[in-house]
């Protein structure tokens, strides 16, 4: 006779974006109005590119390096390395910067959460400096961080030589590449303080930062990101936006001009939240059945799928996705706690849109003549 396992425990499954993602297209991709030599539309949840444009053509970005700056700062605040209340002196390589700035005095002292508004709302690279040497102790070091950080994110087409994006010689990156390193700020919300601001001041009200980023003004839904401008470089953005739970981010770079820049920003973020929606993920309606366990301790083992999160869909096509559960009939002993037993397979017009596995939420231990003496003796202890 087997006896019932005494213990269990519950397994969280959690979906991973997928390191490459897959490019989809809405229909309508030719009609875009695109005045720039480079771009891509980019969902952020998921990293789907949804329209592109010469992706990975290497390019200067300008200020939009600022970006993967202002990543390596709010990574700093998050582990406590540094705090938006530390005075930072600026040094007079930072206060050497030309360009956009907020002309910072050698010595000169101010908060990392007034350097973070400067670089985030008034793009000054005086100020983006003065953060890099606060976080890595020098601006060289920062550099290097900023190059590694790119290599973890997959970003191929980049390399960085300096932190502010004043034209350089070998400083490229690609829409792509700003994409994904845009993608990786906007999951730290904190940025969206500075990001969604039009107007703040700095120095008790005596210096004021107006944002570069227009389309703040004109933009349903806007929450950033970065503007850039440089003669190498041309008019740049990484603008972000959420709509009905739906978060999308258009790259711009080379355009001819800031109104190109803006308008194609719109046009791209225009067809994103026209084309494309987000649905839950639903429960599939079969129930998942506890699985026969074979030789174990346990006849079943119980199991479980995560059906939390979304899925990124064309509009119009929310309700015509389907699914499937494929679990095994039975399994061997010994069964670990998370074994994967099975999955649920979702699918739209013939394609897989997401799978997720179906995992055991204990462990069945295989059946012995030890096993069943201990337990039996422990009941008699307790009869």
């Amino acid at each position: 006779m087997k006896v019932k396992q005494i213990t269990a425990a519950v397994l969280a499954v959690v979906m991973i974006a997928a390191a490459a993602p897959v490019r989809v297209y809405a229909a309508d991709e030719t009609k875009t109005d695109i005045k720039a030599p480079a771009a891509v539309l980019m969902e952020a949840s998921t990293g789907q590119v949804l329209y592109e444009k010469a992706p990975h053509e290497k390019r200067a970005c300008a200020s939009v390096t600022k970006v993967m700056t202002l990543l390596l700062v709010m990574e700093a605040l998050d582990t406590g390395k540094i705090h938006l209340t530390d005075m930072v002196s600026a040094s007079a390589h930072a206060a050497s910067m030309g360009g956009s700035d907020i002309w910072l005095k050698e010595g000169e002292t101010m908060s990392v959460n007034d350097l973070i508004k400067a670089t985030a709302i008034a793009s000054a690279n005086d100020a983006a400096v003065a953060l890099a040497e606060h976080v890595a102790g020098s601006d060289d070091v920062f550099i290097a961080q900023m190059n590694a950080k790119a290599k973890t994110l997959g970003m191929q087409d980049t390399t960085f030589k300096n932190c502010n994006g004043l034209d350089e010689d070998g400083h490229v990156t690609s829409a792509y590449d700003v994409a994904l390193m845009s993608r990786a700020l906007i999951q730290h919300k904190q940025i969206f303080n500075y990001t969604t601001v039009w107007i703040d001041h700095l120095r008790g009200g005596k210096t004021q930062l107006t944002n570069t980023n227009k389309l703040l003004k004109s933009y349903k839904g806007i929450t950033g990101l970065k503007t850039g401008t440089t003669s190498k470089a041309g008019s740049c953005i990484s603008a972000t936006a959420q709509r009905d739970g739906l978060s999308l981010i258009a790259v711009v770079l080379g355009a001819g001009s800031t109104k190109d820049r803006f308008s194609t920003a719109a046009a791209l973020l225009n067809k994103g939240f026209a084309g494309w929606s987000m649905v839950p993920l639903k429960q599939p309606k079969e129930n998942l059945a506890a699985v026969t366990v074979e030789n174990g301790m346990s006849d079943t083992v119980p199991v479980k799928a995560d059906f939390s999160g979304k899925l990124l869909v064309p509009k119009g096509q929310e309700k015509a996705v389907s699914s499937k559960v494929t679990v095994q009939p039975s399994v061997r002993a010994p069964v670990a706690k998370g074994q994967k037993l099975g999955e649920v397979t979702y699918t739209l017009g013939g394609k897989v849109v997401c799978v997720r596995p179906i995992t055991a939420t204990q462990t069945v231990c295989p059946l012995s003549f030890q096993r069943v003496l201990h337990l039996l003796l422990l009941n008699l202890l307790y009869v």
